[in-house]
């Protein structure tokens, strides 16, 4: 590891799929579905996007002493990833998530959090040590809200960065949004936080206003295929995205949060930052899967150069 890394804490989990004609009604057996199965769980996403694009990535997180733990490790070992602060856990299996998928693409999904809701405080101070070679810290929310929280007061305490992916949506304390150094919200989950019903250049600013209201510096706002907004201290703009043949948005919020870092890391400008960022979310889109769909460095660069022509 080098002297400065990003540190992901969040959640991991692996991904059950089948696919089916329609979805089942209750008591209906289906025949004839494929199966497969993916690696996913946000905090997992945006360790290995980040990872990916080249920066040194320690990843904090809870896994069973299961068969689907074991493959998690393996995997974030092959991507560079720092694993030495994953907890395997005596009691809880290691997350998953059972999806249907239909022939229209519509979806059900059950989540068994298993470990990731095990992830307490106690699990970060054992890891604490990798925040002092730190230079950026990033944090969803599939780990429960009082280990985000402490993980955001330390990040504090120590002038860390502090990078708060809030997703999935819900509504959070303003002593843990004072805390955020920046935040990275969808539409929908900016508007859970605000109330504004962000929709355009104009309602992403009003959105974004409010949450610096709550102490956070930076506010960046992701709006799909329109790109994304950003409002840096008094500096706003919106950062346009990329006309790309989307295949599947799976993950595209964590690669951007993933890529956000790394180009922060870099020392990049904020603005520069965003619009690296925008490009590795736009590669992801035009693959299928989550972690599956995470670009390499060189294909960001590669981006860079077709969009150019």
């Amino acid at each position: 590891m080098t002297s400065a890394s990003i540190v992901v804490v969040g959640s991991t989990n692996t991904d059950m799929v089948i696919k089916a004609s329609h979805l089942p009604q209750p008591g209906e057996t289906i025949l004839g579905g494929t199966f497969f199965m993916s690696s996913g769980g946000k905090g997992a996403n945006q360790a290995v996007a980040a990872a990916r694009l080249g920066a040194p990535v320690v990843f904090i997180a809870k896994i069973g002493f299961d068969l689907f733990g074991r493959q998690s490790i393996e995997l974030f070992e092959k991507e560079g990833i720092d694993t030495s602060c994953i907890v395997r856990d005596k009691i809880e299996p290691s997350g998953v998530a059972l999806i249907t998928v239909d022939d229209h693409g519509e979806n059900c999904i059950v989540v068994a959090p298993g470990a990731n809701g095990a992830l307490n405080p106690d699990d970060i101070n054992v890891a604490k040590q990798k925040f002092q070679t730190a230079r950026l810290i990033l944090a969803q929310l599939e780990t429960p809200i009082e280990t985000v929280e402490y993980v955001a007061t330390l990040a504090t305490a120590m002038g860390i960065t502090f990078i708060l992916n809030p997703a999935p949506a819900m509504r959070l304390s303003d002593s843990l949004l004072k805390k955020v150094s920046i935040v990275t919200p969808n539409q929908k989950e900016a508007q859970m936080l605000t109330g504004v019903n962000v929709t355009d250049e104009s309602s992403a600013k009003q959105a974004a206003v409010l949450l610096q209201k709550k102490g956070i510096e930076t506010v960046i706002i992701t709006m799909g295929a329109a790109g994304a907004f950003l409002l840096h201290k008094s500096k706003s703009i919106m950062v346009p995205g990329h006309n790309v043949k989307v295949i599947d948005t799976t993950a595209a919020g964590d690669v951007f949060s993933g890529a956000l870092a790394v180009a922060l890391h870099e020392g990049r400008p904020m603005e520069d930052s965003v619009v690296f960022a925008c490009k590795a979310a736009a590669v992801s889109v035009t693959r299928l899967g989550a972690q599956a769909s995470a670009p390499h460095r060189h294909e960001v660069e590669a981006f860079d150069i077709a969009a150019a022509k």
